[in-house]
């Protein structure tokens, strides 16, 4: 994109609607009067008066323990130098947006407009009290030193600064994995070290930490190499890098270097340096947004080099996003006075290792669908990846309690884990449960589609998570091609069945034909659609038992998928077959039925959606609150249309049900409790948390409407009531709403095979 063009966009991007990039949002409910008499005068002295007695319940009662200030006087703005504390505020905002997105921890900018370093440190100290953490960015060096120092003297909360320690880390990852390709020993490497500010001293420091020998490094600022001896602008920051050697400049220091940092300034590395170096040479070119050199630059002299850069227009992006947000987040959970380098070098080692695994998705999507996995051109995660908040915490917060600086250890880590899947996708606790439940009695799940990526990958993921065994249907030199392709290895024990070729088909085909006779179906036609529909296959090994449960539903339309597999599995007895999707909202789950089947459904039907949909509620750990909703309020207007809701809720007077419904009501009353006291004898208790809807157009439009417009997440629809598990997709589902689903069918499985009694057996 021109250049012009991009910084259009970016005024454009920060001008739109509300200016900037946040805003404030309470976390309580200010709606009536008494709840503003709680949140302030009177009922807050309450919570004053306790945190005056007992100071550490500040974390009880206050947002303090998930609040950073982001804090920084402009002298070192990015790439802009010192352009001052007001104009360095969109940067400061910015990484407030990050911590939010990344780690949910409330990030607040302050600009402080001074650059006398006891002035600062004066504005920065008296803060503490409101803050979990400091997290200082863009102050130039070496004030930038004395500043940090000073204040982790003077303060009792962790205070880091992202441009020396976040670049360290992220230096590291990538060193780790660099070094890992390259079969090269951290303890023997020559490494350079190409400036000598902030981020490149505490990148040296933290490589020290990991091992490297003090004689194998060589530090060069603007003056040329930093040597024992040395008058010329040496401080106390650099002088614990002066070497002995007879080198003098970075000609003479790059020769033979396993490992060139660069943090410096453009085009500093010339092709004959590059060229000089030894074998299999590791260049992180870092600065931006003009490297040292160019990638394709030096992969025109060296195709052994292994290349990063700051920038997310090459591979292997060194970027501070995939640390600063996870380690406070380790250090704010366990409370942490500080942030010390075993904390650092323990986020270093779980971004390494997790560049090893198997690349989700959502972080493939996140970088225009290339995909990524571990080689030279992918050291280092993307920070779009969805498991660093469940990495890399957890691993800060035990090096903080192994080295003593955390005043609240946590006392269960598989749980803590959970937590941190939950604060991004809250719907991951309550499925983590439905993980664990399966991982204990595996089942052996049909993906139908095989050939497709998707299935693939969301088979592999499945298959790899330990929490089954997946099936492939498709052509088996196609599946492989295809995984070749994606780079996957397939699993060991993960299967692929051809519909054509399985010993099985003669039994399926009399069996179809059996149930298919006398509506129009011949015998050719059976085993034609044994043969080729692999929905009808798929559902036939299920019904045989040669399989537990299937997904499918990537390359049909939902409702003909569902027609193929009715073929073949029927509704069980007593039961209706209805979808039920769950959208979550800032923490909120909200349940949509039916979202699948039933165009106009009857009141019996909504009668039984809604007792089942209460079952699933209480499965994911809610306790239920049925709206069914119409146009109206309580029969006003008065319809005839509407008497179906009203008929399916005297259905359930009548059967005494033992969770809250009540209807008809329209969405605003169900949700609003200031618009429900226009109707006090409304017998929901708060906010409905299932929407039983009238009829399948307006579910399915409010399902997608209330995810695309609230940027929430959705799962489903979810399948019910059949007699074996089976699981639909979206044909645009992506791999982990495959895999959600999948593991959802082999619940769904087990709670059939355990309990042909059980209500939601039939649900989930």
């Amino acid at each position: 994109m021109p250049k012009k063009f991009m910084d259009q966009e970016a005024l454009l991007f920060h001008t739109q609607g509300r200016p900037g990039k946040w805003e404030l949002a309470p976390t309580k409910s200010l709606a009536t009067q008494k709840e503003l008499s709680l949140a302030y005068s009177p009922g807050v002295a309450v919570p004053c008066l306790e945190i005056a007695k007992h100071p550490e319940k500040v974390y009880d009662y206050t947002a303090k323990g998930n609040i950073v200030a982001i804090i920084s006087n402009g002298s070192a703005v990015l790439g802009l130098g010192n352009i001052g504390a007001l104009a360095s505020k969109p940067v400061m905002e910015g990484k407030s947006v990050l911590f939010k997105r990344f780690a949910d921890i409330d990030g607040v900018d302050l600009e402080v407009d001074t650059q006398d370093v006891d002035k600062f440190v004066d504005a920065v100290r008296y803060l503490g009290p409101s803050f979990g953490g400091i997290n200082l960015e863009d102050i130039k060096a070496p004030e930038c030193f004395v500043i940090e120092e000073r204040l982790k003297a003077l303060m009792d909360i962790p205070v880091f600064h992202d441009d020396q320690h976040g670049t360290a880390i992220a230096v590291v990852a990538g060193l780790i994995n660099a070094l890992h390709i390259t079969k090269k020993d951290i303890k023997k490497v020559k490494i350079v070290f190409l400036g000598a500010g902030a981020a490149s001293i505490a990148c040296a420091k933290l490589v020290l930490k990991m091992g490297a020998n003090p004689k194998n490094i060589i530090m060069l600022d603007r003056d040329g190499i930093i040597y024992k001896g040395r008058k010329k602008e040496i401080n106390e920051w650099k002088a614990p890098f002066a070497i002995e050697t007879k080198a003098r400049n970075l000609d003479d220091a790059i020769k033979d270097a396993d490992v060139f940092v660069g943090l410096s300034g453009p085009k500093m590395l010339t092709k004959n340096m590059v060229k000089s170096m030894a074998k299999s040479p590791i260049i992180f070119a870092m600065a931006n947004p003009e490297p040292e050199i160019r990638p394709e630059v030096v992969k025109e002299i060296r195709k052994d080099a292994l290349i990063a850069t700051g920038r997310s227009d090459y591979p292997n992006q060194v970027n501070n996003a995939l640390c600063f947000p996870y380690i406070f987040r380790g250090a704010l959970d366990v409370r942490a006075r500080l942030i010390n380098d075993e904390m650092k070098l323990a986020a270093a080692e779980g971004i390494a290792k997790l560049a090893r695994e198997e690349v989700p998705e959502e972080a493939n999507k996140a970088y225009g669908g290339q995909r990524l996995s571990y080689g030279p051109e992918y050291i280092i995660p993307v920070p779009f990846d969805p498991r660093l908040i469940q990495i890399v915490p957890p691993l800060v917060a035990a090096a903080a309690m192994k080295t003593g600086v955390a005043r609240k250890p946590i006392q269960d880590m598989v749980a803590y884990r959970k937590s941190l899947m939950s604060r991004l996708d809250p719907t991951l606790s309550n499925l983590e449960i439905i993980f664990e439940k399966v991982r204990s009695h595996p089942r052996k799940i049909i993906f139908a589609e095989g050939e497709e990526e998707v299935a693939i990958r969301a088979a592999t993921a499945f298959h790899n998570q330990g929490v089954g065994e997946a099936i492939l249907v498709g052509r088996e030199k196609n599946v492989k091609e295809s995984m070749k392709n994606l780079g996957l290895k397939a699993p060991k024990g993960m299967q692929v069945f051809n519909a054509k070729l399985s010993t099985h088909n003669k039994a399926y085909i009399d069996f179809l034909y059996e149930r298919l006779q006398r509506y129009g179906y011949l015998l050719r036609d059976c085993q034609r659609l044994v043969h080729q529909n692999r929905h009808i296959f798929s559902a036939c090994m299920v019904a045989f038992g040669h399989a537990d449960a299937m997904v499918t539903g990537l390359t049909r339309s939902y409702s003909e998928t569902l027609t193929d597999i009715q073929h073949v599995i029927d509704t069980r007895a007593g039961l209706t077959a209805f979808g039920i999707s769950i959208v979550m909202v800032r923490e909120r789950a909200i349940m949509i039925a039916d979202t699948a089947i039933h165009d106009i459904p009857s009141p019996e039907t909504l009668t039984a959606i809604a007792e089942h949909s209460a079952e699933l509620a209480r499965a994911f750990g809610h306790e239920p609150r049925v709206a069914f909703l119409s146009y109206s309020n309580f029969g006003n207007p008065m319809r005839p249309d509407m008497e179906r809701v009203r008929d399916a809720v005297q259905l359930l007077d009548d059967k005494k049900v033992d969770f809250e419904y009540d209807g008809d009501m329209s969405v605003e009353v169900a949700l609003n409790m200031e618009a429900r006291k226009n109707y006090p004898f409304c017998r929901l208790s708060g906010p409905a948390n299932i929407l039983i809807m009238p009829d399948l157009h307006s579910s399915t439009i409010a399902s997608q409407l209330l995810f695309e417009g609230s940027q929430g997440t959705l799962i489903g629809p979810i399948l019910t009531g059949l007699t074996h598990a089976t699981q639909i997709v979206n044909m645009s589902a992506s791999v982990s709403e495959v895999t959600k689903l999948a593991a959802l069918a082999a619940y769904q499985s087990i709670l059939l095979e355990t309990s042909a009694e059980l209500t939601h057996a039939a649900i989930l």
